[in-house]
């Protein structure tokens, strides 16, 4: 009997999983741990607010079926200005310029980030010792922050942003940025914008680029 109640049950569980994916929103790429629907055409960053990945929808985000993760040779840390200042930052929307000027890897091109088969995660090296000691360069106590604060790239890895510590500053709200990291990604791969003008926009204005690009603040 306690045999048969596991197979319905298991099988009901089964249905309901079919279901959930079947009622999926178009254009939903993954199902985010709190219930929500991610859209995000890139694995870097997805569902990163709310609580990770719990399923994956369809075929792998931004590859073709079957393809594999390739190794990607980063190239140099390209500064977008000289790093003057490791301590007293000032935190803000906005990083402080002085200690978070923004970098980015010489090899990361737009050939490199526009294949198929390019993957963020096979470039991601940010170490929590990394993300502590930013932290402590804007005069945070060093610590595990869920999702109040996050250890930010400022040009993002999508767009050949580089892990040095030039490119990561703390941000408290990061939603508007992360959508415009999206579509800057696509509209660089479409021709629309340079990749070095998208680089360079989010690391100087990211606002006024995404003003441009959406047409609204």
């Amino acid at each position: 009997m306690s045999l048969r109640i596991v197979l319905v049950v298991g099988l009901a569980c089964a249905v309901c999983a079919t279901v959930a994916s079947a009622a999926a929103p178009p254009g939903a790429t993954a199902v985010c741990r709190d219930g929500t629907y991610s859209f995000s055409q890139h694995h870097s960053g997805t569902c990163s607010h709310h609580g990770g990945v719990a399923q994956w929808l369809g075929a792998t985000v931004g590859s073709a079926p079957g393809a594999a993760p390739a190794t990607v040779s980063v190239g140099t840390t390209v500064l977008i200005s000289p790093r003057t200042k490791a301590s007293h930052c000032v935190r803000g929307p906005n990083p402080d310029r002085a200690c978070s000027p923004g970098a980015y890897d010489s090899g990361l091109t737009k050939t490199v980030l526009c294949s198929a088969s390019f993957r963020t995660g096979t470039v991601r090296n940010v170490p929590q010792s990394e993300k502590f000691a930013v932290e402590g360069e804007y005069g945070l106590k060093p610590d595990y922050y869920g999702h109040s604060l996050e250890i930010d790239h400022i040009i993002p890895l999508e767009l050949g942003g580089s892990n040095d510590i030039a490119n990561l500053f703390p941000e408290a709200d990061y939603t508007a940025k992360d959508r415009l990291e999206n579509k800057a990604h696509d509209l660089v791969c479409a021709g629309a914008i340079t990749l070095r003008e998208a680089q360079l926009g989010i690391a100087t204005n990211w606002q006024g680029l995404y003003k441009r690009v959406f047409g609204t603040q």
